[in-house]
């Protein structure tokens, strides 16, 4: 180790000297308590670290200690049903050290070195292996019964020994790599830089969707696995229960959740609500597929800035397992202004709002970290990260520059609205701002998946809750009574595909979560009855009366019909023909 000293304490930004060997985003253990650390800027003698740790009390002369390594993460059984901080310091194992506060300079290690696996080998003696083989499997919990253990990257030869059949912990050799550099030995631990990239083959461009069983997102602004998307909106208008939601039910095999400068009474409800609530998929509480980093707001804010691409980084390790992955990153807004306070600390030029000029950047390699990738290795693996973000900007001031640099790289915006919020109007996206540039690469998917009349229908709702929006202003102005019996029709047809289709209580039973086949068959029903009233309007039947029949409120309730039911569509959709017909 290359030791130095401090010569400078600045909050969180510490500045040593006399560190020859020092090199950029190094670890160090600062101050006789050994915080950790990182190395962030070297100038001539002097090196500046930003501190993951309070550093209060710390002075002139205190020793500074290199570790020669960058900030890593363990990667291996056990991750699963964790709660790491934004360094992955396994918050139970704090607790359990150090009691209801962090001691600083507490050190314990992510993966529990005792607890022993049953290790099932794939690889046989003598086989040739590259990056990414697969070489055995553990398994992590009754949901994941595959932790894939596969040979780590840069290694390239023949397998010389492989263990058999049976239980090891994770710092035991389970196999033995010929290579031209000499003999590896392999363990269930792989340590990887947080800042750099996994690799894989390839790319691939995204073709399937991310289900959420969220009606406007699915059906109007849909995200494909792989994707990319941002979740802005001011204060109160729902961004972290729409994190919760997608959390909770996309189709994704594992939920990484990123509580990033999060008030603490946020992520307790996850910490909460996670292990009781019960996977539709598996049956089993959601947390056996969960990891969650969780940084709040009173925790050291130079972990804030570390603590996304902790998180992102265990993703790609199990993106890289052949897993596909939803990372929800709440909220980036707080991970920027971390990022703005060390700007500010190591005196750079200040960019847009006191934001450095390298945001944007920053940005960008996060999200260019999501993708559906072909992986290493031999066999056609593949595996995908769908990256979300929710954005805090001040007073919902969209053209904050973190939501103008986030939607340069995101492909999905969900804006949220605040009137909308106000007016109790769950999820608060903003149907007329919001967008998807996934719709038509996921056009297949959704005719062979749902139906083929999907796009038809998602586009009749879209021109009629744009029309309603251009009729509002005349609505306004001189009232509903002078617009003709069409656009009286119309805007009742809006109000019914807003309050009976994209309004959507979380915290309902029946309506929380609704499938693909029941999303278009609500939205078939309304447009149903849009098209049954012209008809009637045709023949001077007046519209009061086709509003007032009992069908209609039937047809406000449908979102509430039971998953499976269909015939109970089909009885609504016969007695809504046979009510007007009655009429005529």
């Amino acid at each position: 180790m290359n030791k130095g000293q401090i010569v400078k304490v600045s909050g969180p930004l510490v500045v040593a000297k006399d560190m020859p060997e020092a090199r950029m985003y190094d670890v160090v253990k600062v101050g006789q308590q050994k915080l950790i650390g990182e190395i962030v800027e070297i100038k001539g003698e002097h090196v500046s670290i930003q501190v993951y740790e309070e550093t209060g009390g710390m002075g002139h002369g205190d020793p500074v200690e290199t570790t020669g390594a960058p900030l890593s993460v363990e990667l291996g059984p056990g991750l699963l049903e964790g709660i790491y901080d934004g360094i992955q310091r396994p918050l139970e194992a704090i607790y359990a050290k150090s009691g209801d506060f962090i001691e600083r300079g507490v050190d314990v290690l992510a993966l529990d070195r005792d607890k022993k696996w049953d290790f099932k080998a794939v690889a046989a003696k003598g086989e040739n292996i590259e990056s990414g083989d697969i070489l055995g499997t553990v398994e992590e919990n009754v949901v994941i019964k595959e932790h894939r253990i596969m040979a780590p990257f840069g290694i390239k030869g023949r397998i010389k020994e492989i263990v058999k059949n049976g239980k090891y912990t994770v710092e035991d050799t389970i196999a033995v790599i010929e290579t031209d550099k000499g003999d590896r030995q392999i363990n269930m631990i792989q340590r990887w830089p947080v800042r750099q990239k996994r690799p894989y083959k390839q790319k691939l461009a995204p073709k399937e969707l991310l289900s959420t069983g969220q009606r406007i997102i699915d059906f109007l602004f849909p995200l494909a696995k792989g994707g990319t998307a941002c979740i802005p909106g001011p204060f109160g208008s729902g961004k972290t229960v729409v994190q919760h939601q997608l959390a909770k039910w996309a189709d994704a095999d594992i939920v990484v959740y990123i509580g990033c400068g999060e008030r603490g009474n946020e992520m307790t409800d996850v910490l909460i609500e996670l292990p009781e609530i019960l996977d539709p998929r598996t049956g089993q509480p959601l947390m056996k597929r969960s990891v969650l980093i969780a940084n709040t707001s009173n925790m050291p804010v130079a972990a804030r800035e570390a603590s996304i691409y902790t998180g992102i980084t265990i993703a790609e390790y199990f993106r890289d397992m052949g897993y596909d992955v939803a990372l929800m990153a709440d909220s980036t807004s707080r991970w920027a202004e971390a990022l703005r306070e060390m700007s500010g600390r190591l005196e750079e030029m200040p960019g847009e709002e006191g934001y450095p000029a390298y945001l944007a950047t920053k940005l960008a390699d996060f999200y260019e970290r999501a993708g559906w990738v072909q992986t290493l290795g031999q066999d056609d693996r593949k595996g995908s990260i769908s990256a979300i973000g929710a954005v805090s900007p001040p007073g919902g001031d969209m053209s904050d520059p973190v939501v103008q640099a986030t939607l340069k790289v995101v492909k999905v915006f969900w804006g949220l609205d605040d009137t909308l919020a106000f007016r109790r109007h769950f999820p608060a996206i903003n149907w007329l701002t919001s967008y998807s540039l996934y719709t038509e690469s996921l056009k297949d998917y959704f005719e062979n998946t749902v139906n083929k009349n999907w796009l038809g229908l998602r586009l009749a709702a879209m021109n009629i809750l744009q029309k309603e929006a251009e009729l509002e202003e005349i609505v306004r102005l001189i009232g509903k009574d002078s617009l003709s019996p069409q656009d009286q029709l119309l805007m009742e047809t809006a109000k019914m595909i807003r309050e009976d289709f994209l309004h959507q209580n979380a915290f309902h039973e029946d309506d929380t979560y609704t499938s693909l086949t029941k999303q278009y068959r609500i939205l078939r029903l309304i447009i149903l009855t849009d098209r049954r009233w012209r008809e009637a309007l045709d023949k001077k039947i007046p519209l009061s009366k086709l509003t007032s029949l009992p069908v209609v409120e039937k047809i406000s309730q449908a979102k509430m019909i039971k998953e499976g039911q269909w015939e109970e569509f089909d009885n609504l959709e016969r007695e809504l023909n046979e009510s007007v017909s009655s009429l005529g």
